[in-house]
């Protein structure tokens, strides 16, 4: 297993990694979009906590949950560890070749993945102790519904009281703002790295890259403006 070890360590490795990890969490913020849509929900948050106490309760989605969480924190390590190699490489290159590489949006995003990972992160993590671990170690109120045996935590109104903070609701949407940006650039790369590459198939890559990086964080934002303006 030593050239294993080896290929996982080496550039190309590296790379593999952040794309195959990169395409799990982008089908996970899918699913994750589609369950935070029950929020909007006009039934007093019954759909949104039988939604969550599935997610929560389920074997299998509590396996892949935990998949998740080492993922995300695989894709923010290999991510680091890349662009510190990059800076490495770049400086090698000399200041005259730095100075006549392409300042495109794309160019521009590529070298700006690190710290958009880095900050995406941050409010990953701002995200979970907020709310997975209020939910996991709070004391949360708990709600019955009608056709639905059991108490269930009433995990609706934590989130839309932190909705009703103006200042959580902007850096939320800023957030999201940032994803959008990461997204942009790694859909599309993800592919490319993968050596999914046609001239057929890759402008339709790109297209659908920059369709879900709009729609995918937008829709994450407009909820708690919804939640803020109309609840």
């Amino acid at each position: 297993m030593s050239w294993f070890s080896h290929f996982l360590k080496s550039s190309i490795g590296q790379k593999l990694i952040m794309s195959l990890t990169g395409l799990f969490l982008i089908l996970f913020l899918v699913v994750h979009l589609i369950g935070n849509l029950q929020l909007l929900a006009e039934d007093g948050g019954e759909s949104f906590n039988v939604y969550a106490r599935f997610m929560t309760s389920n074997p299998l989605i509590k396996t892949i949950s935990y998949g998740l969480y080492f993922f995300i924190l695989l894709h923010t390590w290999q991510g680091i560890v890349l662009w510190f190699k990059n800076r490495a490489a770049r400086g090698k290159e000399g200041y005259a070749v730095k100075k006549t590489r392409a300042v495109g949006t794309s160019a521009v995003l590529s070298s700006r993945m690190a710290w958009l990972g880095i900050i995406v992160f941050v409010f990953i993590v701002i995200h979970m102790v907020q709310f997975w671990l209020q939910m996991k170690l709070g004391n949360v109120q708990m709600a019955t519904y009608p056709g639905h045996d059991g108490e269930y935590k009433d995990l609706f109104v934590m989130v839309i009281d932190a909705f009703k903070n103006p200042a959580f609701v902007i850096f939320y949407v800023i957030c999201m703002y940032v994803i959008g940006l990461h997204l942009w650039h790694g859909f599309q790369s993800s592919f490319q790295t993968l050596g999914l590459n046609h001239k057929k198939y890759t402008p339709l890559i790109k297209g659908i890259g920059k369709v879900y990086s709009i729609l995918i964080p937008a829709g994450f934002a407009i909820i708690p403006i919804i939640v803020y303006l109309f609840r």
